[in-house]
């Protein structure tokens, strides 16, 4: 008996990019022969077109995920995260390499996965429970929780061709959750669903883990990632960058999109309506106005949020929060217009907002901001994980002792200590 349930071996995926060659049928090959001298003699120095160049969307992956365990996978976009989960689930084939399954396989991949449009929801149930080889009764005995979850009740009889984005999602994660698969798979699908519909989905997959089914998810979400995985992978050009302890992995992961370009104007990993877009962000020292590198704790710190609208913004109908996270993904402070002093005139369509945090009270960490903004009662941007300067330690208490995240926490909170008579 094996101890392991998925075994990767040297996997590689290959697709081809540049022009496709459009079919040609036998009449179009002849006519193309006869035509070349021609071809030829009109164009000598004409060049063949350049033919589709190979992309290697994984390349040498190999891994081991025990009977049980929980793997998270991260990466960019791009990495190669969703091809690897489509070899796992045997929905594309590798280019090189192989993969052992031990177990019956539920994925969760795209919305609808599985899902046929003209069957209710009911019948999409059993169908789905029959692919993963159950039996009847065995669905019988799920019904109840998959349709209480999914809170899909009202239209359990109606084909699922009529139903919303999010109770398709609803319905799927559901049945995938529910009709007990010894192998689970989850692609990052949870940020389609409602902030309640997010946390009931993490609860479930928590109660999943310690049934002792094993359970691979992709997934941005930080938090997530270090409270349910074991260990976790950070796949980078297709490659496994590193593997461990899943706090490690995230800090590396974090810490490594901290080098990148501040400007988000050709970012697409955002939602809302679009109409006030932030376009890039600036984190300055606040005395000098410079930019910098790294901040040290209690250093005093200028946020520029560079903005672009459809038109002139009275600022007093503009709403914008600035969330810090740490390392670990987890929220730490929010800035708020909404909480502070609000901008009270008409900003013009393109400009920045400033918001200055005097002795910033954060621990050393590698820290994101998610910027959202809310523009006439109606979400207009909302960007998550925006890398800003490290955090480095300084003697902000002026006693020589520095907080340290791991064991202190994120904050540092000024106070004073004396002996009551």
């Amino acid at each position: 008996m094996t101890d392991f349930a998925i075994r990767a071996e040297g996997l590689g995926k290959r697709y081809r990019i540049g022009p496709r060659e459009r079919y040609r049928t036998l009449r179009d090959q002849l006519t193309r022969a006869a035509s070349a001298p021609i071809r030829r003699f009109r164009s000598p120095n004409h060049a063949p077109a350049k033919p589709a160049e190979p992309l290697w969307a994984l390349k040498d992956v190999s891994f081991e995920v025990k009977q049980g365990q929980v793997l998270g996978i991260l990466g960019h976009n791009g990495a190669g995260k969703s091809t690897l989960l489509k070899i796992l689930s045997r929905i594309t084939e590798p280019a090189e390499g192989y993969v052992d399954v031990v177990g019956r396989v539920g994925s969760l991949l795209e919305v609808g996965t599985g899902f046929h449009p003209e069957l209710t929801g009911r019948e999409n149930i059993y169908l789905n429970g029959a692919i993963l080889g159950m039996r009847r009764e065995e669905i019988q005995r799920k019904f109840d929780d998959i349709v209480a979850f999914s809170e899909v009740e009202k239209f359990i009889d109606t084909p699922v061709k009529h139903y919303s984005s999010g109770m398709y999602l609803r319905l799927a994660f559901a049945v995938a959750a529910h009709l007990e698969p010894e192998i689970l798979l989850i692609d990052e699908l949870l940020a389609v669903g409602d902030a309640s519909f997010q946390r009931r989905c993490l609860g479930k997959l928590g109660q999943v883990a310690k049934e002792g089914r094993t359970v691979i998810f992709v997934s941005h979400n930080m938090p997530a990632i270090t409270a349910l995985a074991d260990s976790c992978i950070l796949l980078k050009h297709g490659q496994v960058h590193m593997e461990g302890e899943p706090d490690q992995v995230v800090s590396a992961y974090l810490k490594a999109s901290a080098g990148q370009a501040k400007s988000l104007d050709k970012l697409k990993e955002r939602s809302g309506s679009g109409e006030l877009r932030v376009t890039a962000v600036e984190v300055c020292d606040a005395a000098s106005g410079i930019e910098v590198n790294h901040i040290l704790t209690g250093q005093d710190v200028l946020i520029r949020i560079h903005y672009r609208a459809a038109k002139a913004v009275n600022a007093l109908t503009l709403f914008v929060d600035v969330t810090f996270r740490d390392s670990t993904g987890g929220p730490v402070c929010t800035l708020s217009t909404r909480f502070a002093q609000v901008i009270e005139r008409v900003l013009p369509s393109e400009g920045l907002l400033e918001c200055r945090v005097p002795a910033l009270p954060l621990a050393e960490d590698n820290y994101t901001i998610d910027i959202w903004t809310m523009w006439n009662n109606v979400i207009s941007d909302y960007v998550q994980n925006i890398p800003v300067p490290p955090v480095l330690s300084s003697d902000y208490y002026g006693t020589g002792q520095m907080p340290v995240r791991r064991k202190h926490g994120s904050l540092v909170v000024e106070h004073s200590w004396s002996a009551a008579v």
